[in-house]
């Protein structure tokens, strides 16, 4: 199983703010679609709220700690773990947030999807630090500003070198 985290970051490693996406960039919302449909998605419970629905043509996973919470067309699982097992027929399952879920993902898994955008932006929501020495970047392209984003950004991909 190759477990990937899938995010869009800022320089300044915010990923959101007031449990909200910050920023509008068509691009990375084409790539992140592309990328999982079809796969399972394992995302946190406010994650989950944030989306307001579950995203079409995936299994959707949330993690949450409340017994009893419900969300129609989800799977629910009490930790990683478990959400992680009821993935386990995926051969690419995605992490896709929140800061929580990513950081306790993050030993699990083997890529990380990433959408850098070349600027900072305030938030209260921040993506893991990952260790230069187990994870590589394995690609990176690089997109310029244009009327439909707001600052150059980078899709880059890493993958895991120690295990």
């Amino acid at each position: 199983m190759n477990l990937t985290l899938i995010a869009a970051m800022a320089q300044n490693r915010v990923i959101g703010k007031d449990n909200d996406l910050i920023w509008h960039f068509p691009e990375d919302l084409k790539r992140f679609k592309k990328l999982t449909s079809g796969h399972a998605i394992i995302m946190g419970r406010k994650t989950y709220e944030s989306l307001g629905r579950p995203l079409p043509n995936r299994k959707n996973i949330v993690i949450t700690r409340q017994a009893d919470y419900k969300a129609e067309g989800c799977l629910m699982a009490s930790n990683m773990e478990s959400a992680i097992e009821l993935a386990k027929e995926d051969n690419q399952p995605f992490i896709v947030g929140g800061a929580e879920i990513y950081k306790q993902a993050l030993p699990f898994a083997k890529t990380i999807e990433l959408t850098l955008i070349k600027a900072d932006y305030e938030g209260d929501t921040y993506f893991p630090e990952f260790d230069p020495e187990v994870w590589k970047l394995a690609r990176g392209e690089k997109k310029e500003a244009d009327d439909k984003h707001a600052h150059p950004f980078e899709f880059q991909t890493y993958k895991k070198i120690k295990l």
